[in-house]
């Protein structure tokens, strides 16, 4: 089993921030919400932790506080950016030094948390329209897949 004693300092700072930085991708795809879609990705955590026992690695993970990259982009195509490559940088940690299915594990997290945070808000007019994940939402959840492959 995989836990954070595994990693260096650095290097648990990069597993941490990436799913923080896929929620905010998602955040920052589709204008408005932003305060629903940032409580969307604590209760993510939450529910994360109440699975307790499934993966030590993840367990740990969820148990830290959520890591922020406080990086200041300069546009928001240099934010997206920005986090994509802390995602792509954490998955590719997480490849050299934990199990496949650690790895799985990690990879599902990210994406549940990046669907939770693009359902927290409801589309269209006062949220009526039924769609719950706009098209910007589920175009920034595709290039979240993409940087964790």
């Amino acid at each position: 089993m995989t836990g954070k004693a595994d990693f260096t300092d650095e290097e648990w700072t990069q597993v941490l921030e990436g799913p923080t930085s896929a929620g905010l991708v998602v955040i920052a795809s589709d204008r408005g919400g932003s305060i629903r879609e940032t409580f969307s990705m604590a209760k993510a955590y939450a529910e994360a932790r109440q699975q307790h026992g499934e993966s030590e690695l993840l367990d740990e993970i969820v148990a830290a506080k959520p890591e922020i990259d406080r990086t200041r982009a300069q546009s928001p195509e240099d934010l997206k950016q920005h986090a994509l490559d802390n995602v792509r940088q954490a998955i590719q940690i997480l490849k050299g030094k934990a199990s496949d299915e650690e790895v799985a594990e990690y990879r599902k997290f990210v994406l549940a948390l990046s669907e939770h945070v693009a359902e927290a808000r409801k589309e269209g007019f006062l949220g009526l329209s039924g769609e719950r994940v706009s098209d910007a939402e589920r175009a920034a959840i595709g290039e979240i897949e993409t940087a964790l492959d």
